[in-house]
């Protein structure tokens, strides 16, 4: 909490202005942040200063782990966040590779579950590293990319948070995320809950001990039109973080792919302030 907080307010003391190209709305931006969760001692990294829905978050972590490609398919477990940029984006719309309504491309889990290789098969990299963490092998290379400059085209949008570096060492699983750009007052919070559940989620069904994430963001940025909510959610007291309760019975790949849903994730001593409507820039 304390981590998130500084940033916000590092951003608002040190920030640069930035016209983003993207979406006509300039930013304040500052590079470089690196934040810690630790999942061993169950700190939850759950905004108290606002209220969070940490559902949508696991929801569209879940999609990403099955290689959701529809926003259809994020709706029907419990996440809108595809709406906007799979029918509301401008240059996706005229992009002639959008298959019609809803359609997203070849985005995050289509890339992890399922990576175009040059002789026409596919690489499934979830699958991999988890066969091997639960093995107790650790190549170096456990890693989940969504990061494929070569497909960019044929997808409504680069992913955000781009890659996830597992490193096992004795028994302890620990995670290493990536990303390129965040908009902190809206994406973050969902960042923070989506890496410490990869983490939780993944040394569960590995049969390892959760450690720590290690989350590092390049372009951390308040968009203009955020900016004076943002100042006054810095002016709240945060409360104590919760503890997250995932199902045990969740025990292979095969259950995250097929009956695991929001409803296995459940919050301990959550107390937040009344939620803030940021507005989100497509």
């Amino acid at each position: 909490m304390k981590q998130y907080l500084q940033l916000c307010q590092r951003i608002i003391d040190e920030g640069i202005w930035v016209n983003n190209a993207r979406t006509g709305t300039r930013c304040l931006t500052v590079i470089n942040a690196d934040l810690e969760y630790n999942v061993a001692a169950n700190q939850f990294p759950l905004l108290t200063t606002r209220k969070s829905f940490y559902k949508a978050a696991i929801a569209e972590l879940l999609g990403y782990l099955r290689g959701y490609d529809s926003a259809a398919q994020f709706r029907a477990i419990g996440c809108n966040t595809w709406n906007a940029n799979a029918n509301e984006n401008a240059a996706w719309l005229t992009n002639s590779h959008r298959k019609g309504e809803d359609d997203l491309g070849r985005v995050y889990g289509v890339q992890g579950r399922g990576w175009q290789k040059p002789d026409g098969t596919k690489l499934d990299q979830l699958q991999k590293l988890v066969t091997n963490l639960s093995q107790g092998i650790d190549d170096r290379g456990e890693i989940l990319t969504f990061y494929n400059p070569g497909e960019f085209e044929l997808g409504c949008l680069r992913p955000c948070m781009h890659t996830h570096t597992f490193s096992l060492l004795g028994d302890t699983l620990y995670l290493t995320s990536y990303q390129r750009s965040c908009d902190v007052p809206l994406g973050l919070n969902f960042n923070q809950v989506q890496c410490f559940v990869l983490l939780a989620l993944i040394a569960q069904i590995t049969g390892h001990k959760a450690g720590k994430v290690y989350h590092k963001i390049v372009n951390a940025h308040i968009y203009e039109n955020q900016l004076a909510l943002m100042k006054q959610q810095l002016e709240r007291e945060p409360y104590s973080s919760p503890k997250l309760h995932i199902n045990p019975n969740i025990k292979t790949l095969a259950d995250v792919e097929s009956w695991v849903s929001t409803d296995d994730f459940t919050l301990e001593g959550y107390q937040s302030h009344p939620a803030i409507k940021y507005p989100f820039s497509v």
